[in-house]
C-alpha cells in the first residue's frame, strides 16, 4: 500500500476573521494551497516554516512531538488556520516541523474535516455516509 496525498488549502484565520469585520479586502487573506501527506496515525496538521511564514500564523504554544524516527523534539504550535477540502473546512492549530518537510494531515483535521481514505484508490474523499455537509459526533 502506497502513500495518500491529498490537495488542500490553508487559510489565515486570522485574516479570515479581519476581513469578516471590514478590515480586509478579500484579496488581502493569506492563503496557500499545497498537497498534503494524509497520515491518520499522527495527531495534528503539520505545516512547514515556510507555510507558518507565509500565512503568518502567530505562535500560539510549544509542544513536544514524537517523529517517526522515535526522536522527540519540541516544536511551535502556531493558528489558527483553517484547512479548506473539497466541501469541508476545518479551523485548527497547527505544529511547526523544520525546514522544507511536507505538510502533514493527522487524525484530528481528518475527523474534523468528516473525511476518509480510500485505500483503495489512495485517496482522501468526502465521508460517503454524509456527502453534501460534514457530521460530527458529540457523545
Amino acid at each position: 500500500m502506497g502513500l495518500t496525498y491529498a490537495d488542500i488549502e490553508l487559510i489565515s484565520g486570522d485574516d479570515l476573521v479581519l476581513f469578516a469585520r471590514g478590515y480586509l479586502e478579500e484579496d488581502g487573506i493569506k492563503r496557500v494551497q499545497t498537497n498534503a501527506l494524509v497520515d491518520s496515525g499522527a495527531y495534528m496538521l503539520a505545516v512547514n516554516e515556510r507555510i507558518k511564514q507565509q500565512l503568518n500564523l502567530r505562535k500560539l504554544d510549544e509542544q513536544v512531538a514524537e517523529l517517526a524516527d522515535g526522536q522527540l523534539v519540541k516544536l511551535e504550535i502556531v493558528g489558527p488556520v483553517e484547512i479548506r477540502f473539497k466541501n469541508r473546512r476545518a479551523i485548527l492549530d497547527a505544529m511547526v516541523v523544520p525546514g522544507e518537510a511536507e505538510v502533514l494531515l493527522g487524525a484530528i483535521p481528518l475527523e474534523s474535516l468528516d473525511v476518509i481514505i480510500d485505500p483503495v484508490q489512495q485517496q482522501l474523499v468526502v465521508n460517503p455516509d454524509s456527502p453534501d455537509i460534514a457530521k460530527k459526533s458529540l457523545k
